[in-house]
């Protein structure tokens, strides 16, 4: 049973989004802050015990970075219609999941069809996460500073920086791929 606990973290994730939607929707900032750290604290707890005890399944490996970004995603699109930040964000972080996805379409049934995440992809999804909850704090309490905005930037250089680099690591993918089927 325990070796399953990472996969109903994962779960529990993607059970938390529509009420993170919901609640910022709402601007009831603190709940979904609250609600995001748990999400968080979840994300972190499953892959330290995948890792600490080899629980990583396909499962986990496909969903959890999944749970990942349509919290991102739905984060940032109940930011963009509260007008809390500008839709350019959004939409750049949608067209680089939208390459990622075809990226990976491209390595399906390959040798590698999961690309494990990087620790540029993490550091864009950290910043993001923390550029949104100072957003929501700010909003919540109706602070004026724009630490935050600049936080997104931030982010979407990283996220950028991820896409060129999962990008180059696609290129030495299919690149081995071609060379094994030429021999």
């Amino acid at each position: 049973m325990f070796k399953y606990v990472p996969n109903i973290l994962t779960i529990i994730r993607f059970i938390l989004i529509p009420l993170i939607f919901y609640f910022a929707l709402q601007d009831n900032y603190i709940v979904a802050v609250i609600l995001l750290v748990i999400s968080g604290a979840t994300d972190v707890l499953d892959g330290f015990i995948a890792r600490k005890f080899n629980f990583i399944t396909d499962f986990g490996t496909l969903f959890d970075p999944l749970a990942d970004k349509l919290t991102q995603i739905s984060t940032l699109i109940v930011l963009v219609i509260q007008n809390i930040i500008p839709v350019w964000i959004l939409i750049i972080v949608l067209i680089k999941e939208f390459l990622m996805i075809l990226g990976a379409s491209f390595l399906y049934g390959k040798e590698t069809v999961i690309v494990p995440s990087k620790w540029f992809g993490k550091a864009a999804t950290v910043i993001f996460y923390i550029a949104i909850f100072t957003s929501m704090i700010k909003k919540q309490f109706d602070l004026t500073y724009s630490f935050d905005y600049i936080l997104y930037c931030i982010a979407v250089a990283f996220t950028i920086f991820a896409l060129i680099m999962y990008f180059k690591i696609f290129i030495e993918v299919r690149h081995k791929d071609t060379t094994k089927k030429a021999q």
